[in-house]
């Protein structure tokens, strides 16, 4: 009878202005980002079409980039791009992992909150801090130690040692995937943290309580049940790797040409457009790069709708 009543009651007259108040700003505010978002969309569309017009398809198929004799093409970005962006995945992904596992299972509690605090702040270190550490610490690192050893045991195997050729530059795909990898290890492991976390612990003690080891644990109660959640963060430290600008502009090379070996200097998006735009003389020239950013949108965009689209599977999978 309580719950009818209450049902039943007036509503006050701060809810019928405050209502739809909320939900007009609400409304307001979505509609704003899309017009932004619109707006870029424009703006790069409208500043890449003359050098699509002049180029053509063929834009996308060639890694020639001479200011001078006015050709351009953006398969040298595009593939330094996709490669960094996939080092950094291999990297940060298991390690991303395996912090988030042990701060949820085999931490102390003693050292939780400080490894935790600690994982947080690699995300508010700002880029190009770990650009300057890559070009005069790390880099030197890889040059003496790591690609010599890479050149003599993968360099030497048929079929793929020509993916791990060539002299130890130190600089190059390799060392740029590497930095963005752990660039990209606070967000992913900080997701996946948060996610675990929510499990209920009835489920994690009723698996140990049958005998399950703590990897059964959490490869199959954990996981399934945080699946949505853990892609998501994939998805987000994805999208960091493919935009990031300055850490990679330091470390790459920005070579534009397209070799087989991850050893080699190369050049992505980003890095081409902060080395470039400042200093491009010419309308094709500028439209070249306006061509870049609006590429660097379209990867991005489908990026992120391939993951919507999982998460849409995997909701459906569960139920929900």
């Amino acid at each position: 009878m309580t719950d009818i009543a209450a049902r039943q009651l007036p509503r006050s007259s701060n809810g019928k202005i405050g209502d739809p108040l909320f939900r007009g700003v609400a409304t307001f505010f979505a509609v704003l980002v899309l017009v932004i978002l619109s707006g870029v969309m424009i703006a790069l569309v409208h500043g890449a079409l003359p050098a699509l017009g002049h180029f053509g398809f063929g834009f996308l198929l060639t890694d020639s980039w001479n200011p001078v004799t006015d050709k351009f093409g953006a398969l040298a970005p595009i593939v330094g791009t996709l490669l960094t962006s996939a080092i950094a995945m291999l990297i940060g992904i298991p390690l991303a992992f395996g912090v988030a596992v042990f701060i949820t299972e085999l931490c102390p509690v003693w050292l939780k909150r400080p490894l935790s605090t600690i994982i947080e702040l690699l995300a508010a270190v700002p880029s190009i801090i770990y650009g300057i550490w890559g070009l005069f610490v790390f880099a030197p690192f890889m040059q003496s130690y790591v690609e010599p050893a890479i050149v003599n045991t993968l360099g030497n195997v048929p079929g793929i040692g020509r993916f791990f050729a060539g002299p130890p530059l130190g600089i190059g795909i390799l060392t740029a995937g590497i930095i963005l990898g752990i660039m990209v290890l606070p967000f992913i492991s900080s997701i996946m943290r948060d996610v675990f976390e929510t499990v209920p612990l009835i489920l994690k003690e009723s698996a140990y309580g049958l005998g399950s080891t703590t990897w059964e644990v959490m490869w199959q109660v954990v996981l399934p049940f945080t699946r949505i959640g853990v892609v998501g963060g994939i998805m987000l430290g994805l999208g960091r790797a493919l935009g990031e600008t300055m850490a990679v502009t330091f470390v790459i090379g920005n070579a534009h040409r397209v070799q087989t070996s991850i050893l080699a200097p190369g050049t992505t998006i980003s890095a081409s457009l902060a080395n470039e735009f400042t200093e491009a003389v010419g309308d094709l020239y500028l439209s070249s790069l306006f061509a870049l950013g609006f590429i660097l949108f379209v990867i991005t965009f489908i990026v992120l709708a391939i993951a919507k689209l999982m998460l849409v599977q995997m909701s459906k999978r569960a139920g929900t």
